[in-house]
C-alpha cells in the first residue's frame, strides 16, 4: 500500500504562484507514476500533470507553460509548481500514485489540498 500526504495549498491572487508537495510512503518501490488531479465544485476530477518513474511528464493543455511537475526521489516527494495562476485554477488538488503490485494496478489518492485563486 501507498500513503500520500499533500501540502502547499492556499489562497493566492491571480497571477501568483503556489507549490504543492506530495510525500509518498509505504510500498513506494511499486509506484510507476505519480500525478496531480484537480476537482472544482460541481465538476469531475481531472488530470493536471503526471510524472512517470522514468521521468516522463504529461500536462493538461490548460496548464502547459504555467505548471511544472517534478520529483525528489530521495525524499519520495512530488511537487507541482503552479505559476501565473488563474481564477479557473481554483479547485481541490489531489495527489495520485499509480502502482503495480503483484501484476495488478492500484490507484492511491491523497486527502486533497485546496487552491483558491482570487481575481
Amino acid at each position: 500500500q501507498v500513503q500520500l500526504v499533500e501540502s502547499g495549498g492556499g489562497l493566492v491572487q491571480a497571477g501568483g504562484s503556489l507549490r504543492l508537495s506530495c510525500a509518498a510512503s509505504g510500498s513506494i518501490f511499486s509506484i510507476k507514476r505519480m500525478g496531480w488531479y484537480c476537482q472544482a465544485p460541481g465538476k469531475q476530477r481531472e488530470l493536471v500533470a503526471t510524472i512517470s518513474s522514468g521521468g516522463s511528464t504529461n500536462y493538461a493543455d490548460s496548464v502547459k507553460g504555467r505548471f511544472t511537475i517534478s520529483r525528489d526521489s530521495a525524499k519520495n516527494t512530488v511537487y507541482l509548481q503552479m505559476n501565473s495562476l488563474k481564477s479557473e485554477d481554483t479547485a481541490v488538488y489531489y495527489c495520485n500514485a499509480r502502482s503495480l503490485e503483484q501484476l495488478q494496478w492500484y490507484d492511491y489518492w491523497g486527502q486533497g489540498t485546496q487552491v483558491a485563486v482570487s481575481s
